[in-house]
């Protein structure tokens, strides 16, 4: 596991060792904008494996992340013991922006991850000298609420609507055609949408009765009337 001591030390040590031998393209996908760039010079890339924490609930707020590659999920641990999944980020997304100095939820590495890694700090003094830069990272925590303003709507609906608006989701942030090769278990599915796994597992069954899905493995899910499933989502 890769502690925040760990991160402060690459990061002290080498700001951009790890990151300016690849290009853009492997770091980020579409066009790099100045608020990536000056990351990718300010920041250091760090691999974390599968299930490892990156930071956890109550740690410092002291760095802004953004996924290389793999998957991240952000969740807290309720007071009867379960696990509530706040999001997930995949390549390009920027997570652990905080409106105060502490994480509200912690966040680990769903598949292999890499993460780049970037002081608070520093960012925030240059976006009170680049007028960009500052009006990225205000995109970025409007982004971030409006995903939260949508997860208040999500957890009002029924255990189909929530389904169908997850694979609509998932579609379109890792736009694939029809096809979604989802690199989260049922159990993290059914942690972020507040259900059981045996309520998801009942209702990808019924969707794939009604030729809304079909389900060739655990992992790919195809759509075959995506309208359907916009309807259900409303």
């Amino acid at each position: 596991m890769l502690t925040q001591t760990a991160v402060r030390s690459e990061i002290s040590r080498h700001p951009a060792r790890n990151i300016r031998p690849m290009s853009p393209q492997a770091c980020f996908t579409g066009e790099v904008n100045p608020l990536e760039q000056r990351m990718r010079l300010m920041g250091a890339v760090m691999p974390y494996p599968r299930n490892a924490e990156i930071f956890g609930e109550s740690d410092s707020a002291e760095y802004l992340y953004k996924v290389v590659s793999g998957v991240v999920r952000t969740y807290k641990i309720l007071n009867d013991g379960r696990r509530q999944i706040g999001g997930f980020y995949l390549p390009g997304d920027v997570f652990g922006l905080e409106s105060g100095d502490e994480h509200t939820l912690a966040a680990e590495a769903v598949t292999d991850t890499k993460v780049l890694i970037v002081k608070r700090s520093a960012l925030t003094a240059l976006a009170a000298r680049d007028a960009t830069v500052a009006r990225e990272l205000y995109a970025l925590a409007a982004r971030e609420l409006r995903r939260a303003q949508e997860r208040i709507l999500l957890l009002i609906k029924s255990a189909q609507e929530r389904v169908a608006s997850f694979l609509l989701e998932m579609t379109e942030r890792a736009p694939a055609g029809n096809t979604i090769d989802l690199p989260m278990s049922r159990q993290d599915i059914a942690d972020y949408l507040g259900l059981t796994i045996e309520t998801v597992s009942r209702t990808l069954t019924s969707l794939e009765t009604t030729a809304a899905i079909e389900v060739p493995t655990s992992r790919r899910i195809v759509l075959r009337n995506r309208s359907a499933l916009t309807r259900l989502n409303g």
